[in-house]
């Protein structure tokens, strides 16, 4: 079994935010799949289970907010042991341009809290595949956090339906084929041209 999370904050107040992007490409995605997430207080998280060209997935959306993703993983992969090498994890990227997704298989945190807190409660461990998508240009300095925080620009919101949707195809090629192959179709694709 393989996990996928979407990292985002939970509540009305931060649903349509750029910092919940993982969020809607989960969304989206269960969507396609006719998948039903549910809410499990054990792990403080919403998840959906499912079978993807013949692997079974679990979806979740911890619910801790986006600075503690790391305890409701780690209690999941601990649950249902499922190594952190078996886990994709799809958020923002400020450092990645708007219309812009990028995979990769392993790394730092990049400034992510999200993704800090995921490789703390692996006890450092960073080998766990991302879905990085882009919400930049990166404002810089203290207006980073409020531009995370803030909804989409209406022009944004008008292409946000196809970006979601290559989300989900890249999502496909990662589980039929590998994280690979999924990089080099996506990783230099502009979704806005």
């Amino acid at each position: 079994m393989k996990i996928i999370a979407g990292l985002g904050n939970p509540g009305k107040d931060y649903s349509h935010t750029r910092h919940n992007i993982g969020f809607m490409v989960i969304e989206k995605f269960m969507q396609k799949y006719d998948i039903s997430l549910k809410k499990e207080s054990k792990f403080n998280s919403y998840t959906g289970k499912g079978i993807i060209s013949n692997t079974n997935i679990l979806l979740v959306e911890p619910l801790t907010f986006m600075n503690l993703s790391g305890t409701a993983l780690a209690k999941i992969s601990h649950w249902y042991k499922i190594p952190v090498e078996d886990i994709l994890v799809i958020f923002d990227d400020i450092n990645l341009d708007f219309g812009r997704v990028r995979f990769r298989d392993s790394g730092s945190d990049g400034g992510h809290n999200g993704i800090k807190s995921i490789i703390q409660c692996f006890g450092g461990a960073n080998n766990f595949a991302r879905l990085k998508v882009g919400v930049g240009p990166d404002p810089g300095g203290a207006a980073r956090k409020n531009y995370v925080l803030q909804n989409f620009a209406k022009k944004e919101i008008e292409v946000l339906p196809k970006i979601l949707d290559v989300c989900v195809n890249s999502l496909e090629v990662f589980l039929s084929e590998d994280i690979s192959a999924a990089s080099n179709k996506f990783n230099g694709l502009n979704i806005l041209e």
